[in-house]
């Protein structure tokens, strides 16, 4: 549901939209109604529109034609007037069929869709640069694309996201949480292969200099066709698609074509662009005065926890499953940046390493999450044209649409974690990576995509990772990175035992023989009996070798493919791993835009901002006032704020003479959810900022009760039924 694309026409035009937004509302309210509201019908399909689109304009045309041969050949007045009336109705007609296409491709059910996404937007962004939420760095210098300072209360919500963070994943999982460094060795990156493939395409201005990622070029356009452009037939908007479908597949020659096909130029200037070249996204460093020693900023904090695994798996003791964490700083030159906080070039990971048995990927509280029932794309229904839908994870799971119990864990957890910080379920899907986007080592990979204003946007990745990370570095450091499992009795097993012929691949291959080598060290044992069967009968067989991206013939001298039976007294192996990436600054600021909502005014003469952040992530948990300056409701005031300090509750008092609804909407606008009023030298009033209820406490109940509320330990549901309500006064005029 695109809640952002008629939000602010709700508050500020409608009366529903009053009642919704200034009582105790939610965006699942806001998205019901709009569902509600949509006129697009849901049995005509994109292709019928468009060719409806063109059969109208070419019936305008024709129609057109005839009134301006009637007027040429001075017919009567009735006949003309007739023609242009039939001119009217048909231009009527297409317009009508135009809005119907613009909102299915749109998904809003509104023509202005993109104007009024443009506009939430730009009042959300107002008011957390305003507010200080984030501004952007080195602001007094003009700034720098890409990076953000978080001013106080972005720094609040920020602290509690992660504190949740850590309270949902490392604590309820018992995680060993690590801190590693920023700056990382070239060989460590190299393993993993950060330094030969962190790659995206980049473009030039021809005149300017100026630099844009290919694919986002070639996406801008397609995207703008299809959305903006109703005149485009039917075939052409499948050909649109398709690129669409396949952009990351399309190697840097595809790419440069398609961009001189549609005739694609640099946005800002319009002048001629470069062809496609690979421009690695991280920043190069040296380590020491020397400058011998090459490193780079991690791309990603994964890397510290994969070669610390040894150490890390005899700190719990030599057993698996365990998992590892690590909360830091990232680096990524990006090449163009844009959208806010979504694509910034240094940026917050939290990042999880589950280290599992790859031959029992079970988990032991999978039950747990087993029932959750959530929006999710498998790959099958994003190939078909399909759309999300409501799937329960277990049936994902006996259905084999997720891989394994612990990967299906970790998206009910990230399911979770997301919705308790105030993602709306609604706007929230679990999409799971297509063929052309996995890596050759994952077993399964979902990203919990979350839809703002940009649209869908990836905000954490879950990814069955296999093997690969803990293979690359032994195999790069020679330190072997394997578990054990010992046996009770000795073990008779067969053993799968791939020799290549090195001398063999070296005169085939010369340059690539490392690469082929390793791809057939790595085959799993269906696909290397089906490989040495080939050899046998033919003599030699198509391979395909990841790492060369084509096929090579492998014949029957250069690999040596048998089956041995050993006995064992403990089984060694390197396990696998499921790793659950956050992107915290994006999740923040989805967080924003699901939490923003406007409502008028008590005089009807404004807009009022609002922040509806659950408490475990509102920046200031509570405000104090005095209703009027007074030397004994200023004293009270104290004493309750020394209760909330005592207490552990963020919070802001505030004794200034401004009015108490203007106090009131001060602190609504940077989203804190409860506010003591104190009119008395007895008790106190306590507000909540969405419904704008308030209750009557003593003074010295207030610390208590919005501790309880901000613990979770009550709803304010529970507090409205549990003490007498307090209805505003006139002196209250917010």
């Amino acid at each position: 549901m695109r809640i952002f694309s008629t939000l602010i026409l709700i508050a500020s035009s409608t009366s529903i939209g009053h009642h919704f937004l200034s009582r105790r509302s939610t965006f699942s309210h806001l998205s019901t109604l709009i569902h509600h509201s949509r006129p697009m019908a849901t049995t005509v399909t994109e292709d019928s529109l468009r060719r409806a689109v063109a059969e109208k304009l070419s019936a305008v045309e024709s129609q057109g034609n005839v009134v301006r041969a009637l007027k040429a050949s001075k017919a009567a007045k009735a006949e003309i007037d007739a023609a242009i009336e039939s001119l009217s109705a048909l231009k009527n007609e297409k317009s009508s069929v135009e809005k119907q296409l613009q909102a299915l491709v749109t998904g809003t059910g509104a023509a202005d869709s993109s104007l009024n996404r443009e506009a939430f937007r730009q009042a959300v962004v107002n008011t957390l640069e305003r507010r200080l939420f984030f501004i952007p760095s080195f602001k007094i210098y003009r700034g720098v694309a890409g990076l953000y300072d978080y001013g106080p209360p972005g720094c609040s919500v920020k602290s509690n996201v992660l504190a949740f963070w850590r309270q949902h994943f490392v604590l309820e999982e018992n995680m060993l949480e690590v801190d590693c460094p920023c700056v990382t060795p070239e060989i460590v990156l190299k393993a993993s292969g950060h330094v030969d493939k962190f790659t995206d395409l980049m473009v030039k201005d021809e005149k300017t200099g100026t630099c844009y990622r290919a694919d986002h070029l070639l996406k801008d356009f397609c995207n703008e066709k299809l959305q903006k452009d109703l005149s485009i037939t039917a075939e052409k908007a499948a050909e649109l698609k398709h690129v669409l479908a396949v952009l990351d597949d399309l190697s840097a020659e595809e790419l440069g074509a398609k961009i001189k096909e549609y005739g694609i130029t640099a946005p800002d200037t319009k002048n001629p662009i470069s062809d496609p070249y690979p421009f690695n996204l991280m920043f190069q460093t040296s380590i020491g005065p020397s400058g011998l020693s090459s490193g780079f900023m991690r791309p990603e904090t994964a890397q510290g926890i994969f070669v610390n695994f040894k150490d890390l798996y005899y700190y719990n003791g030599k057993k698996l499953p365990f998992a590892a964490a690590q909360i830091g700083q990232a680096f990524r030159n990006e090449i163009s940046p844009r959208q806010g906080l979504l694509r910034v070039r240094e940026f917050t990971l939290a990042e999880i390493e589950h280290f599992v048995d790859p031959e029992d990927k079970s988990h032991p509280k999978y039950t747990e999450v087993a029932d959750l029932k959530f929006l999710m794309f498998p790959r099958e229904e994003q190939m078909s044209g399909q759309s999300a839908k409501q799937i329960r994870l277990g049936d994902a799971v006996s259905n084999g649409i997720v891989n394994n119990e612990t990967l299906a864990y970790f998206i009910g957890r990230v399911y979770l974690f997301l919705t308790r910080l105030g993602i709306d379920k609604e706007r929230l899907r679990f999409r799971q990576h297509l063929a052309n986007e996995m890596a050759h080592y994952a077993a399964d990979c979902w990203d919990a995509e979350i839809e703002c204003s940009y649209g869908w946007i990836e905000c954490v990745g879950i990814a069955d990772r296999s093997a690969f990370d803990l293979h690359a570095h032994s195999e790069k450091s020679g330190i072997p990175l394997v578990a054990q499992e010992k046996f009770l009795e000795p073990r008779e097993v067969e053993k799968l035992v791939i020799s290549p012929a090195k001398k063999e691949l070296g005169l085939a291959f010369k340059g690539s023989q490392k690469n082929v080598t390793e791809a057939l060290e790595a085959m799993k044992e269906k696909e290397a009996m089906e490989m040495k069967a080939s050899l046998e009968s033919k003599g030699e067989i198509e391979f395909y070798v990841c790492t060369l991206e084509k096929n090579v013939t492998i014949k029957k001298n250069m690999v040596t493919i048998s089956k041995e039976k050993k006995k064992e007294h403990q089984r060694v192996f390197t396990p696998s791993v499921i790793e659950p990436s956050f992107g915290i600054g994006r999740i923040i600021y989805c967080l924003f835009e699901h939490s923003f909502y406007m409502r008028p005014s008590k005089a009807g003469d404004e807009q009022l901002n609002v922040f509806r952040f659950p408490p475990v992530v509102a920046p200031i948990k509570c405000t104090v006032f005095p209703l009027v300056q007074n030397q004994q409701y200023e004293e009270v005031a104290k004493v309750i704020s020394r209760s909330l300090t005592a207490a552990g509750i963020s919070h802001k008092i505030d004794i200034t003479g401004t009015s108490i609804g203007k106090r009131y909407a001060r602190t609504d606008e940077v989203g804190v959810p409860f506010a003591i009023t104190v009119d008395s030298t007895s008790s106190a009033t306590i507000r909540e900022r969405d419904s704008k209820d308030q209750i009557r406490v003593s003074i010295e109940e207030a610390a208590l009760v919005v501790k309880s509320v901000t613990d979770g330990l009550q709803t304010w549901d529970d507090v409205w039924a549990s003490f007498p309500h307090h209805l505003s006064s006139s002196t209250d005029t917010e």
